[in-house]
């Protein structure tokens, strides 16, 4: 195996080996697998709009081989070969659909696995799902106590990785006019264009961090917004910075049926 720095897929991993019956290790792993960068080896040379995976055939299915890192990548084909780099979570989705599984790190590192086709379409699914908008009007704000511990930690994860696409963040607790209380998360001075993909890494920190029946608000404020004076005296303030995934399709057949995301299946 090529000597590396342990990437924050293998401490992820180790964490999650070191503890089998640890869901919210074992989500924690499939965030940072949806959220890394990963080096997919490919049959042959891209077209520039379509991948065209090298495809294992092994005992437990078909598997298309990813790699954290160009030099395991390398370590593994033992000579030049095509690759593409693209976010996890975009090569589950396009693996999924394709109908095999995701071999990571195999061989060449401490996290590799393979994962097969119903983890990856719970994993494909679970990505997939889509925050609802709903109106309410606030009232009141207030500290909102002390949130799950793994909750902070998911989204301050989160938003480190999406700089750029907000000013900063408030969290605080908060009352509707119709007497429903909760959290809410302000992206404050939002890019035009982004409020979608940063409801979807709220919504994606809220799923991955294991707090079950859990729910938080996401409201997008102008720097001026008479509300976030009041939100921000009440409230705690998250720094940021993930850039859009690049939109990639990979040859294949239809979809893969999806899972139940209530519970991530097991890796083996």
């Amino acid at each position: 195996m090529p000597v590396t720095d342990p990437t924050p897929l293998d401490q992820a991993h180790a964490l999650m080996e070191s503890a089998p019956d640890d869901d919210a290790l074992r989500l924690r792993f499939y965030e940072r697998l949806a959220d890394a960068e990963l080096f997919l080896l490919l049959a042959e040379e891209s077209d520039g709009d379509t991948l065209s995976p090298a495809v294992f055939r092994l005992e437990d299915g078909d598997f298309a081989m990813t790699f954290d890192l160009e030099e395991r990548l390398a370590a593994f084909s033992d000579a030049p070969a095509p690759y593409a780099a693209l976010p996890g979570r975009i090569a589950a989705r396009e693996l999924a659909a394709l109908g095999v599984g995701l071999g990571l790190n195999i061989g060449v590192a401490p996290s590799a696995f393979l994962l097969p086709m119903p983890a990856l379409a719970w994993l494909s699914e679970t990505l997939g799902h889509a925050p609802e908008a709903t109106e309410a009007r606030p009232v009141a704000f207030h500290d909102g106590g002390a949130l799950p511990p793994a909750l902070i930690a998911a989204l301050a994860d989160k938003l480190a990785r999406l700089g750029g696409y907000a000013d900063h963040v408030v969290l605080a607790g908060v009352r509707y006019h119709d007497g429903r209380r909760g959290h809410m998360l302000a992206f404050v001075g939002p890019r035009p264009g982004t409020e979608a993909a940063l409801a979807k890494a709220v919504s994606e920190a809220l799923v991955f961090s294991g707090v079950e029946a859990g729910e938080l608000d996401v409201a997008f404020l102008a720097a001026d917004d008479p509300a976030l004076a009041a939100m921000s005296a009440q409230g705690r303030r998250l720094d940021m910075p993930v850039p859009p995934p690049e939109n990639v399709q990979i040859i294949g057949g239809p979809a893969a049926p999806g899972m139940d995301p209530a519970r991530p299946p097991r890796l083996r």
